[in-house]
């Protein structure tokens, strides 16, 4: 089966096909996806832009009832869609499901948001006129999604879109367009107006440039690397969209002398290693008290011995393989950069499992500093450093000493230095006591310097994005 884009309310063949392959398995192809061309891309900006009007007039209710019903079967289907995600991206079976019901939760919640119009009334300085203060729909949005959660990171951007009456044309990533698919087939269903949502997947280089380059389209979100990044916000500032930038993380975790040494452990295992390393908010950068640091590190080594890599599908699995080879090589180069730069290196190596796959062992990275590559870099895979400081205002200073702020943590018992810490932390979100990873969808999400630019996704703050203020007189 052939699995299309979905233009102005039909599925269409795209200009090439795109093979899906599960990374635990490279014999095993998931599924055959339809590639869009500019062209295509350009067919889907010009349906949504067609379908703004109607939409954006549309009652709450409409909008709620749409989608609601994508939540609800997104809920019904947690455990299907979280195996297919699994398979295609790699995560474990728990993490995988775990990411599905996120994804349903995030459409509730903003199917909730879509009845919640609110404004303002005030009263003028001059005598006899109102103020009032709305918000409208921006317009065409185009959304662009990345391959490490294929299916939360869509939802978080797609629901908010439709909830404050915009249209979406939405660029799945080109390596796992499984997920994505089976989220627009749901949406295709939910009662949405033909042309108010519209998937094109296929590469960035023709579907994303297109997306980015429409005089149509009103804002662009964006959640990738770097350097893609900014190359858009360029383009997109140029003429005058809006955009909205989530990058790349170095995030820290500060653990101190009078660390919970179990909980400090559990929270750099988590951050670290689980989805293998490969979020923008993994701790990447372990910044260590030296009181603690050698019981912290002979810790770290007896549990990352004992976690399981394997078949993300198997109960007993706890880190699943990375995503592809261009990703597994990425990682083992850093792995030889590290050691060439002086670090201790405990794990890391390549392993063999029953089917041929992208297996690694989690690597930590020990004898570093600072300034090393690999802790100013991204690495994005299942590889941590431990850098050894004397006091809480070393670790401070480390942990701010980077050009990306997305997550930071601190592991102490001390209520002292964790109300400091949350104060002059150069992070956007700050975890005290848990791992740098794991976000509610309810709260804002987004970081400062290089890992975000734009306002903050998900919760309340996703209205500021995806819709435009509009203040009115009037004397009656």
């Amino acid at each position: 089966m052939l699995h299309q884009n979905f233009i102005a309310g039909e599925w269409l063949d795209g200009a090439a096909v795109n093979a899906d392959i599960n990374p635990a398995n490279i014999a095993e192809t998931v599924g055959e996806y339809a590639r869009a061309d500019a062209a295509q891309a350009e067919q889907a900006i010009e349906a949504a832009a067609a379908a703004f009007p109607a939409w954006s007039a549309a009652s709450p209710e409409l909008r709620f009832d749409c989608l609601d019903r994508v939540a609800t079967e997104l809920l019904a289907r947690s455990a299907e869609l979280g195996r297919l995600l699994a398979r295609e991206e790699g995560k474990t079976l728990v993490e995988a499901t775990g990411e599905v019901i996120r994804a349903g939760r995030v459409f509730k919640y903003f199917a909730g948001e879509a009845l919640r119009v609110t404004g303002d009334r005030l009263a003028s300085v001059r005598p006899g006129v109102d103020v009032e203060i709305t918000r409208e729909p921006e317009g065409v949005i185009g959304l662009i999604t990345p391959w490490n959660f294929p299916i939360a990171i869509p939802a978080w951007k797609i629901a908010p879109a439709l909830a404050f009456g915009n249209t979406v044309v939405f660029k799945p990533a080109d390596l796992v367009p499984g997920s994505a698919w089976a989220l627009a087939e749901i949406l295709s269903r939910s009662g949405l107006p033909a042309g108010v949502f519209n998937l094109v997947s296929g590469p960035g280089s023709k579907v994303g440039q297109a997306i980015v380059s429409s005089r149509h389209v009103r804002a662009v979100s964006f959640t990738g690397s770097t350097d893609v990044g900014r190359r858009l916000a360029g383009d997109l500032v140029a003429r005058g969209a809006k955009v909205q930038l989530e990058m790349g993380g170095k995030n820290p975790l500060v653990v101190l002398d009078d660390a919970d040494l179990a909980v400090a452990v559990d929270a750099a295992i988590n951050g670290a290693f689980f989805s293998t390393g490969q979020r923008c908010t993994a701790s990447s950068r372990l910044i260590v008290q030296e009181g603690i640091h050698d019981r912290f590190v002979t810790a770290m080594r007896e549990r990352m011995a004992a976690l399981k890599v394997g078949d993300p599908l198997d109960p007993a699995t706890e880190i699943g393989p990375v995503v592809d080879e261009s990703q597994l090589r990425q990682n083992c180069d850093y792995v030889e950069i590290a050691r060439k730069e002086g670090a201790a290196i405990a794990g890391g190596e390549l392993l063999e499992r029953e089917t041929k796959g992208h297996f690694m062992a989690p690597a930590l990275l020990t004898d570093t500093h600072n300034a090393m590559r690999v802790n100013r870099e991204e690495i994005f895979g299942p590889v941590a450093s431990v850098i050894r400081v004397k006091d809480y205002d070393e670790a401070l200073a480390v942990a701010n000493d980077t050009d990306f702020g997305l997550s930071s943590g601190i592991c102490t018992t001390s209520l002292k230095f964790a109300s400091d810490f949350k104060k002059k932390s150069s992070a956007g979100m700050v975890m005290v006591n848990l791992a740098t990873a794991g976000v509610d969808y309810h709260t804002p999400f987004g970081g400062r310097k290089g890992s975000s630019y734009g306002p903050r996704e998900q919760g309340a703050y996703a209205r500021e994005f995806y819709t435009a203020v509009k203040t009115a007189y009037t004397r009656p």
